[in-house]
Parts: structure tokens; C-alpha cells; sequence
């Protein structure tokens, strides 16, 4: 019953594990198997533990230093008011990151929606841009769609969060006096894309195929400092996943960054008189990609 296994690393990436094991009167048995997803799938669940821990820990130990702080210091005034308004950020950038996980939890291990559900776009625009104005505080060029009379089916509070998480992201990472744009663009197999555009500073080539990877980050200390988990686009590409639509990346260093979210067409009803390769909206050219929009 002696037997032996070991995992080799091939050429192009792919671990084969080999095992030789006693087969009978004086024979071997050689048994080979590609194990690559397997050891995929235990890396990403160690670095995942890795990073929620790691991500969790930094807010936590900031915490614990105030709660230290007011404990032993007498702090009066205003710089009493300066850490309890840290201890709140932390306290906050906390939350967001647990309400992340538990929706990407729950979009993984939920079945796929039916496509009897149906919403209207012009209605879910509408609160998304109340939320990112507040977002902005006037701080950036906006550029919306006129209303398209579309209706989506699905879950509609997914389709809030994906469309939600691109602006919002738009908004952390455009500078002030940018522009920011939302089109909706009905494509000629009827299904419908929805276009978030921005003149912040664009991301290199080489890190858009990782940008939807849980945690991943061009930058972690600009990602920190303007408050963002590294889940968002993870959300993003499981809601279009679950939906059957896709998730496509733009974006040029110095320029911008375009996102479109495709929602298929078997989930796509109504709309207005408009051509297929049309835009809805009035003229606006911010980027190649960007869609054009009304500017409010």
C-alpha cells in the first residue's frame, strides 16, 4: 500500500499532481491529474481570508488607538470632536466593507433571477443620481440621459447596487470640475448598454483584466483615502453575470474611464422611437467611449 504523491508546476501555468501507488504482484500504478482549478481555488480562499482580515484589521486598530486615547488623555473641545469624527470615518469604513461581503455572499449563492420581474430604468436613474449628486456635492460636471421609457426585468436592487457602485466609483476618482456621464444605448440584438464615463485619471492596460478581482487595487492608498472597499467591481461583474449581461472595461491613462454594464435582451422591454445604434440623449463628447447625455 506504499504510495507517494507530488504536484508539479507544467510550463503554461497548470499543476498535474502525480501519485504512485503499489498495484498488485509486483506492479506500480501511476496516476496523474490536473489539479490546477483545485489549487486556484484554494489560493483565491487564502488570499481572501488574507485581505478581509488585513482589511478589517486597519480600521479596527485605528479604533482601538481613540478608544485608547480618550481612556488615558483628557481631551477637551475641539480635539475631542476631531476623534470622535475619526473613530465615525473607521466605524464607517467598516460597515461598508461588511455590507460588501454579505452582498457578495448573497449574489453568489442566490439562484439566478427570473426574467418575469420587471422595473423601470427611467425610475432606477433617478434615485441612483439622487444618491451620487450628494456623492459629488457639486463638485463635478454631470451628464444624464434623457428618459429612454425602457424596463429591465431582474432584481432591481442588484441593478441599483451595479449602476450605484460604477457612479460611485466615477465619483471618487475624478478630480473636481470633472465630468461624469450616464448614457443608455440600445444595441442591435435588443439588448441595452448602460455607459458610466469619467475624466479622472484613467487606469494603465495592464490592470483592467484584475480591475473586478475581489480587493484588487491600481492604487491602495488612493483606494483608502477616498473610502473604497475593493468590492465594488466584484459586485458589479456578479450582478451582470447572475443577469446574463456582461461587464466591459475602457480606460486610457491621463483620459478616463469608460464602464458598460449590458443587460441582455430577453430582459429588455419598451423604450422610445429612437435608432438602434443611437444614444439616448442630448450631444456630449467627453471621451471615445463616453456616451453623450443631457448636462445638468
Amino acid at each position: 500500500n506504499t504510495q507517494q504523491a507530488i504536484t508539479l508546476l507544467v510550463h503554461d501555468g497548470r499543476s498535474i499532481s502525480i501519485m504512485l501507488r503499489t498495484y498488485g504482484e509486483g506492479a506500480m500504478l501511476l496516476l496523474s491529474q490536473d489539479v490546477s482549478e483545485r489549487e486556484r481555488n484554494e489560493a483565491m480562499r487564502r488570499d481572501f481570508v488574507a485581505n478581509v482580515s488585513h482589511e478589517i484589521r486597519t480600521p479596527l486598530a485605528a479604533l482601538s488607538g481613540f478608544v485608547e486615547s480618550l481612556t488615558v488623555l483628557r481631551l477637551e473641545g475641539g480635539e475631542r470632536e476631531r476623534v470622535l469624527e475619526l473613530m465615525r470615518q473607521q466605524s464607517q469604513r467598516m460597515q461598508a466593507l461588511v455590507d460588501d461581503l454579505l452582498t457578495l455572499a448573497r449574489l453568489e449563492g442566490s439562484p439566478r433571477p427570473n426574467p418575469d420581474h420587471w422595473f423601470s430604468l427611467d425610475d432606477l436613474i433617478g434615485r441612483v443620481m439622487a444618491e451620487v449628486a450628494g456623492l459629488s456635492a457639486g463638485r463635478h460636471q454631470w451628464h444624464w440621459p434623457e428618459p429612454t421609457g425602457l424596463e429591465l426585468s431582474g432584481v432591481e436592487s442588484e441593478a441599483h447596487s451595479a449602476l450605484a457602485n460604477l457612479l460611485s466609483n466615477a465619483v471618487r476618482y475624478t478630480p473636481e470640475r470633472g465630468q461624469i456621464a450616464l448614457g443608455v444605448q440600445p444595441l442591435t440584438d435588443g439588448s441595452v448598454a448602460l455607459h458610466v464615463s469619467d475624466t479622472g485619471a484613467g487606469i494603465a492596460a495592464e490592470h483592467l483584466p484584475r480591475l473586478t478581482e475581489r480587493f484588487y487595487r491600481v492604487d491602495g492608498s488612493r483606494s483608502r483615502a477616498t473610502g473604497g472597499t475593493g468590492l465594488g467591481l466584484s459586485i458589479v461583474k456578479h450582478v451582470c453575470q447572475r443577469h446574463g449581461g456582461e461587464l466591459r472595461i475602457e480606460s486610457e491613462p491621463g483620459v478616463g474611464s469608460g464602464f458598460t454594464l449590458v443587460w441582455p435582451a430577453l430582459r429588455v422591454r419598451g423604450g422610445v422611437e429612437q435608432g438602434a445604434s443611437d444614444l439616448l440623449g442630448a450631444e456630449s463628447a467627453l471621451l471615445p467611449w463616453a456616451p453623450r447625455g443631457r448636462e445638468r
